[in-house]
């Protein structure tokens, strides 16, 4: 790699610049000789005389050797410095076996690389196009785009497969026209190797004191690490390096099943062998005997759990190993030969839900019925016959529906003890599980319902738009016109229907404002006593000094009464006059929200609105269900399941909190936690040019306007529309022919411009035009939200219309903006 970048800037030698210099001179110094000889031949054709032409001869050498003599004296002029990067120095400043390092240009070429990135991700792949997983491919591209334009930017997990790699990128050269990539891969901790260290320091010394041997041993049988203990009871040398030795050699097994230390022959102390698989038991993967290390443990058989005595009584355990055992994070039980249950640590009882119980007689005790026959069998399996290990899946009493894995292995020379069955806690694995799921089904549900948003509010902008036009040509009173208005008002409702669906998806367009929530509640109580009827007693509470808040005031009175009509439903059953709906708005400072100690809500100032009933509640298990979409446990065509999806996605879209607290019987608890907002009100969006502009305008002076717009429908109502108006209009239907038109030298007052359009977007378009008339001022329209919006595109004089528009509304926002644009 290093000859390659090597060869992309090299300057040339020097020899090979001063060679045409001198061959420049020798033919100069050619041509004034052979002119000076036809100078002296024409003078003596012409006069005839040697002395004169010996004369002029003369002279004319004297002064070319007096002009050569004085240039010779002239300094040399310094040649300029070579100016041209050498890459190789740079190759070789970057050379890390670590890290990758990779230069590109503006034009995402691969400038340099180190030796690493090449043997790690090829010279064919520069970044962030990098041969990884598709979701970091995209993780890649906003990295890049975030360092182009903030100067330094980082993406801390890049995935290809089972290696993830770190990313760091900052903007580099005089004129900023390179990134320089670091990639350094994340190395996962390897448990096997700090449990031998610790075996092979303190931990080991301290299991020796306590008679307790202990190795790390390979499946294929051989030593990794081992404490001293071990070596001095093997080898009679505690300072002997058993590492790579082979286990099994340093025991050996009479016919009783006896197991001593080979060193000490048949007259050694029986000794009795603990077996745990070394797994990660977070992983939810059951331990593999062929491809896991083991932790070994050997006590003399007077300590051991279930394990013969020297006797042979089978009788004896020492209460220190049980102690040891007990605290290890990994459930363990031991089994005898018949099934029943010798010993069970906390963690196997914790996973098996009988925390603080004492054990059960059988492990098939743990299980449903269904499953009883098959654990019992698996058992008396593996305490026959040669020592094996297997996993079963099993469903436990307490959580029937949930299947897990139990592992068992049989083992030998423990006397009774003769299957070792591991469990692990799966009930925090299995919440995060579900979150993964919820969190991956609301987000597909989200993109899936912005999308269809998106491609309806084309559908209704068309509809609305024809019906606008049609209404110029009738008066009320024509026989059309009451058609047509019905029409636009069921465009209208449509409409709101697919707010809901952009609320939900967290996609729709909000004009937030600084305000007070009780200003709020107070605007819709009158309203909200009128749906919940006069059987409810309905309280409202307002603590004093709250923080103001940055949000929608119409979309915060969709989700006030949301909330409230949910409530109403959840009191329909109180006839004893308990029912009781309460809206409270507090004030919760960053010292509460510490106080709190969850990782949830960062810290900060909040201003809540807690809306609390005390109805029927809602079940456990549907607790965590309860803002999925379409979800409701009202009977048929009473609920949608939208309700509080709107809720959930105007709350975040707003950058709020919400929380449910809910128990049967005694009702529902919605806390949403704004933040308090400590500086001015940010206009946003078409509706909010008046704040822009100061005073809102109209135009009425013409214009020239570019309208580009993928829908067929959409363009032409747009068209329409405007040329009513006397603006000259230029139609597209996509980026790239609005682009053509522009660099054909057309030049216009105005681009009203669609967001999403095939091949080159309405946000790529206008980079590509500011580059060829930068002050020409953009109007955008979307279905999608304008924060999405100017996420991806971020310039002056920049505007936005939501759609679906009406005629109306297109022609008096065109109208204000060329009105703030040119006075």
């Amino acid at each position: 790699m290093t000859d390659r970048a090597a060869r992309f800037a090299t300057p040339a030698p020097a020899s090979a610049a001063a060679a045409p210099a001198r061959t420049g001179v020798l033919r100069d110094g050619v041509l004034v000789a052979g002119g000076f000889v036809a100078s002296l031949a024409a003078l003596w054709l012409v006069s005839g005389e040697p002395l004169v032409t010996a004369g002029f001869g003369g002279g004319a050498a004297a002064l070319g050797g007096l002009g050569w003599v004085l240039a010779r004296r002239r300094p040399a002029e310094p040649e300029p410095e070579w100016a041209l990067p050498d890459w190789t120095v740079t190759v070789a400043a970057i050379d890390n076996d670590e890290r990758a390092v990779a230069i590109i240009d503006r034009a995402g070429r691969l400038v340099c690389a180190n030796a690493t990135y090449e043997r790690w991700f090829g010279i064919a792949n520069p970044p962030p196009r990098l041969p990884v997983d598709p979701a970091a491919t995209e993780v890649l591209a906003r990295t890049a785009r975030a360092a182009w334009r903030d100067g330094r930017a980082a993406a801390e997990t890049v995935a290809a497969g089972e290696r993830v790699w770190r990313a760091e990128v900052h903007r580099a050269g005089r004129g900023e026209d390179f990134l320089v990539w670091h990639l350094a891969e994340v190395t996962r901790p390897d448990p096997v190797a700090e449990l031998g260290r610790a075996i092979e320091g303190k931990l080991g010394r301290a299991l020796a004191v306590a008679g307790i041997s202990a190795a790390i041993v390979t499946p294929e049988g051989e030593i990794r690490a081992a404490s001293e203990g071990l070596a001095l009871r093997a080898t009679g040398d505690a300072g002997a390096d058993l590492r790579g030795q082979s286990f099994v050699a340093l025991l050996r097994q009479d016919d009783a099943d006896r197991i001593t230390w080979a060193r000490e022959g048949r007259e050694g102390q029986p000794l009795v062998l603990y077996y745990v698989p070394v797994a990660d038991p977070d992983s939810g993967v059951a331990p593999d005997p062929d491809h896991t290390p083991s932790l070994m443990l050997l006590a003399d058989a007077g300590i051991g759990i279930g394990a013969a005595s020297a006797q042979g009584d089978g009788q004896a355990a020492v209460p220190h190993l049980e102690a040891l055992l007990a605290q290890l994070p990994l459930g363990l039980a031991m089994a005898d030969r018949d099934g029943r249950l010798l010993f069970a640590n906390a963690a196997f009882l914790r996973a098996a839900g009988r925390a603080g119980e004492e054990p059960p007689p059988f492990p098939s005790d743990l299980v449903v019925r269904e499953d009883k026959g098959a654990l019992s069998d698996a058992v008396r399996r593996h305490a026959q016959g040669p020592a094996s290990a297997g996993d079963i899946a099993v469903r436990l009493k307490f959580q029937p529906d949930e299947p897990v894995s139990l592992s068992l292995a049989g083992v030998r020379g423990l006397g009774e003890a003769a299957v070792l069955l591991g469990l692990s806690d799966s009930t925090e694995e299995t919440r995060l599980k579900r979150q993964v799921a919820q969190a991956s089904k609301m987000q597909a549900v989200g993109q899936l319902a912005g999308g269809v948003a998106h491609d309806f509010n084309n559908v209704l902008t068309a509809i609305l738009g024809t019906c606008d036009l049609m209404l110029l040509r009738h008066t009320p009173g024509d026989s059309d016109y009451d058609d047509i208005q019905q029409i636009r008002a069921s465009s209208n409702r449509a409409a709101s229907l697919t707010r809901q669906l952009l609320a939900f998806s967290r996609q729709q367009t909000l004009r937030p404002e600084v305000l007070q929530l009780p200003d709020i509640v107070s605007d819709i109580t009158q309203m909200l006593k009128r749906l919940i009827g006069e059987k409810i007693r309905f309280e409202v509470r307002h603590d004093r000094d709250l923080g103001a808040v940055r949000a929608d005031p119409t979309q915060l009175e969709q989700v006030i009464v949301n909330l409230v009509v949910n409530a109403r439903d959840a009191l329909a059953d109180k006839a004893d006059g308990s029912a009781r709906l309460t809206i409270t708005t507090r004030r919760m400072k960053a010292s509460d929200v510490r106080s709190r100690g969850g990782e949830i809500l960062p810290q900060g100032d909040y201003t809540a609105l807690i809306v609390e009933d005390t109805g029927s509640g809602i079940a456990p298990e549907h607790l965590s269900k309860i803002f999925e979409p379409f979800f409701t446990t009202k009977e048929q065509g009473r609920g949608t399941g939208l309700g509080l999806s709107t809720v959930y996605g105007i709350v975040k879209q707003s950058g709020g909190y919400i929380f449910a607290d809910s128990e049967v019987g005694k009702g529902t608890c919605f806390s949403i936690y704004f933040p308090v907002h400590h500086g001015p009100a940010a206009s946003s969006g078409g509706a909010q040019l008046a704040a822009r502009t100061e005073e809102p305008r109209k135009w009425a002076g013409g214009g020239k306007i570019l309208l580009v717009e993928d829908e067929d429908t959409v363009r032409a109502v747009a068209e329409r529309a405007l040329t009513r108006q006397g603006y000259e209009v230029t139609v597209a239907a996509d980026g790239e022919e609005g682009l053509q038109f522009v660099a054909l030298g057309r030049r216009y007052d105005l681009v009203v411009s669609d967001v999403v359009m095939p091949v080159m977007d309405g946000p790529a378009m206008a980079r590509e035009i500011r580059k060829i008339v930068p002050s020409v001022p953009f109007l955008f329209m979307s279905g999608y939200a304008e924060e999405q919006l100017r996420k991806e595109i971020d310039f002056d004089n920049m505007h936005f219309m939501p759609k679906p528009f009406t005629v109306q509304q297109i022609t008096d926002t065109v109208a204000q903006v060329l009105g703030a644009v040119k006075g």
